[in-house]
């Protein structure tokens, strides 16, 4: 059985995902990885900011419904193949997860990772080419 699709739509953002620019609130930071991390479990993602893509806000009419009634405090909304999941906060990578039908790792079960470019905590040497750390 194919996992559903997910879609998000996101605020007006600078960039399709908000991790830009001199302030990145750590919450889209997470969303993202979380979305990346959905998408390597196989997850379609679809994901429309409404500074960059009106049109995919006024072609849907629950989001529309949404906005004429809460307006951008009813963003970011989530839909699980169509169905309205969450509107006005991110979920969790764990509400994703249940919304999509797959398990997420609690922090006992993901392995150790060092802050920067995902290397195990035990390196001793830090890494010389920075250029793909967050």
């Amino acid at each position: 059985m194919p996992l559903p699709t997910l879609t998000i739509f996101d605020p007006a953002m600078c960039c399709s995902t908000g991790v830009c620019g001199p302030s990145v609130d750590p919450r889209l930071t997470h969303f993202a990885a979380d979305l990346k991390w959905l998408s390597g479990e196989g997850v379609s993602v679809e994901r429309f900011n409404l500074a960059q893509q009106p049109g995919a806000f006024a072609n849907d009419s629950a989001v529309k419904e949404v906005l004429e009634s809460r307006g951008e405090a009813g963003l970011p909304l989530i839909k699980v193949d169509g169905i309205i999941k969450s509107s006005g906060s991110y979920p969790t990578r764990q509400q994703l997860a249940e919304w999509v039908g797959i398990h997420a790792p609690t922090s006992s079960e993901a392995p150790h990772k060092s802050p920067c470019c995902g290397g195990a905590a035990s390196d001793a040497t830090p890494p010389t080419n920075r250029s793909g750390c967050c």
